[in-house]
């Protein structure tokens, strides 16, 4: 070797390090240099036994927090939940457009050394820098923790297979044997909120035999849970997907209308966009579906009038029944009634609208387990005849 960087090592070592877990953090510092940010991955624990707790953190040499860090000695080190990726995405440069200071995007707090703390972090370090020392192309920050800020709950925000994840509680196994004995029936299922309660339990009960968790949420997080292989299979929206999926149709959803039994519109068997142009509207603000529901009324030259959002899909409903506005899905349930006994009409939205597509997915390129292939096949099964 003469000394200058292989770059078939250094590919294969970023690639080796995109499977390493890493928690999400968003380093600070304030002071006579001034204020600056930035996300980091690489921050880890050195000691809890020095005459003060120590740990350390890499940035770039390239960003300007190294240089504010070592000129103002101070560093605060935000550990995000796994609600808080939009944070990481801003001081990332992601939403440079969108805003001119990126410390616009959260509350911060002033720690005793004066770097910002997020107001409501997982965890925050307020350290003192004892040393650094620059390595190929980061600084090396090692700290003293003089301070810190603990979340009562929360789960870390995970960054591994270059996409976000969050942590799930696994239990050890009770003793090898049975350890052994499961290898190869484990199975993580990522599934949409709102359509979940009616697929779930029916498809969870075939699957005698294996070891199913799950994970429930939007669309963006259970992209981010396949991309970094905390799901192995997905059933979400073909709303927004990438090409980094392979994916199976399963059944094709038409929008709806959905309005308290004495609404206006209530009697009509069917609804023009043009008639909600002066309703308001209650919208499920979720990522992939809010676009998805209020482009069905721009595409008919109506803008929505929003005037309340929510993520619960039961909630929304709960709004609707009781007069605060219509709303638009596609996951009909069985009864009509709100939780507190409000009724509840649905009638179809008129228009050649494009349908919502239910779809399993699964990393394009990897090789499923016998698990995975199980549910797969359950899915097509049960799908056609499901009431989702």
């Amino acid at each position: 070797m003469d000394g200058k960087l292989d770059s078939g090592i250094r590919n294969r070592f970023l690639e080796g390090m995109s499977h390493a877990a890493c928690t999400v953090n968003i380093v600070t510092t304030d002071g006579p240099a001034g204020r600056a940010g930035v996300t980091v991955s690489a921050m880890a624990s050195v000691s809890a036994d020095s005459d003060w707790p120590t740990l350390l953190v890499c940035v770039h040499h390239l960003s300007p927090a190294a240089a504010r860090i070592v000129a103002n000695g101070v560093l605060c080190v935000n550990v995000l939940r796994d609600d808080q990726s939009y944070i990481s995405d801003t001081f990332a440069g992601r939403f440079r457009d969108e805003v001119g200071d990126k410390f616009d995007c959260a509350e911060w707090v002033a720690m005793p050394s004066g770097a910002p703390r997020i107001e409501d972090p997982l965890v925050a370090f307020d350290c003192r820098l004892l040393s650094s020392e620059k390595v190929g192309t980061h600084h090396i920050f090692l700290c003293e923790v003089h301070d810190l800020q603990v979340a009562r709950a929360g789960s870390p925000l995970i960054y591994a297979n270059r996409a976000y994840g969050s942590s799930i509680r696994i239990d050890g196994a009770s003793s090898l044997a049975s350890a052994q004995a499961q290898m190869g029936s484990r199975l993580t299922v990522g599934c949409f909120h709102t359509f979940g309660p009616f697929v779930i339990p029916r498809l969870f009960r075939q699957m005698t035999g294996f070891d199913v968790s799950l994970v429930e949420g939007d669309q963006r997080r259970l992209s981010e849970s396949l991309k970094a292989g905390e799901s192995e299979v997905a059933l979400l929206y073909d709303i927004e997907l990438d090409d980094g999926f392979e994916t199976i149709a399963l059944q094709e959803l038409s929008p709806y209308v959905l309005m308290a039994d004495g609404h206006r519109l209530a009697q009509q068997s069917e609804i023009d966009p043009t008639e909600l142009a002066e309703e308001p509207m209650v919208l499920l603000e979720a990522p992939g579906s809010s676009d998805y529901f209020l482009g069905l009324l721009r595409r008919a030259g109506v803008e929505p009038l929003v005037a309340w959002r929510t993520r619960s899909f039961e909630i929304l409903r709960g709004m609707v029944g009781h007069g605060l506005g219509y709303a638009l899905l596609t996951t009909k349930p069985a009864s009509n009634m709100t939780y507190d006994g409000m009724r509840l009409v649905s009638r179809p939205l008129l228009g050649d609208h494009l349908p919502a597509r239910i779809t399993i997915a699964w990393r394009k390129g990897a090789v499923l387990s016998a698990p995975a292939k199980r549910f797969i096949a359950l899915c097509r099964e049960t799908f056609p005849a499901s009431d989702a």
